[in-house]
């Protein structure tokens, strides 16, 4: 009896350290569980793009700039719509970058998009650069969610749009099941989405907007620069 319960116990631990580290993984994925965690991501995080980029009028001649950009397939996506612009790319993990560049390798040969390793803190850009900002699944790992969005405001151009995008956020389906993981697990910033719109109109933005899909648990928040 003794033996299954210790056994019990070190099955349950080793699954618990397990889970730990793939959550980890969300918040920089690195080495080949990383790499592999960004190609997925690619797949799971689609719909959500599509949804959220919804009414977005993307002009061909564009510059965009894709802030967390994990495995490249939103960078892809932009692309494709700015036709005869520039799109750029930046993500703190280097095995996101890697997946990122794999992703969209023909672009880049062809020098309409670049991606490279940086933080949001620092963007490497210069003031009033790009047209669009978009960020997908990751303003939860901001180190500094109000000064980081005063940075992406500082390098659109007046009039230049901000869409953040992602599919958790406090009060949403099945709530209760994702605060514990946000907060204690990732560490993320959790908040409403009546925080959301405030964050950002705190930051500068104007015209701010606050969106659900309440079956999904999606939300989308988009502000522009001032013009």
């Amino acid at each position: 009896m003794m033996f299954v319960i210790v056994r019990r116990t070190v099955l349950s631990a080793i699954c618990l350290t397990a889970a730990y580290g793939v959550m980890r993984q969300c918040r920089k994925p690195s080495g080949w569980l990383g790499r592999r965690l960004a190609g997925a991501m690619n797949i799971g995080h689609g719909a959500l793009t599509l949804w959220g980029l919804e009414g977005v009028p993307i002009q061909a001649d564009w510059r965009i700039l894709d802030v967390g950009c994990g495995g490249g397939q939103t960078i892809r996506r932009l692309a494709a719509k700015a036709s005869t612009g520039h799109v750029s790319g930046i993500d703190y993990s280097d095995a996101s970058v890697a997946v990122a560049r794999r992703t969209n390798a023909g672009v880049i040969e062809a020098g309409r998009v670049d991606v490279q390793q940086g933080s949001v803190s620092h963007l490497p850009y210069p003031d009033a650069a790009f047209d669009l900002v978009t960020a997908v699944e990751t303003h939860y790992y901001w180190p500094d969610l109000p000064s980081n969005l005063r940075e992406i405001l500082r390098v659109l151009k007046p009039g230049g749009r901000f869409v953040l995008i992602a599919e958790a956020f406090k009060g949403r389906r099945a709530d209760w099941l994702y605060a514990p993981v946000m907060r204690l697990l990732l560490s993320a910033t959790y908040l409403t989405l009546a925080e959301h719109r405030q964050v950002l109109a705190a930051a500068g933005f104007t015209d701010v907007e606050v969106r659900s899909n309440a079956s999904r648990g999606w939300m989308c928040a988009s502000g522009r620069r001032p013009a």
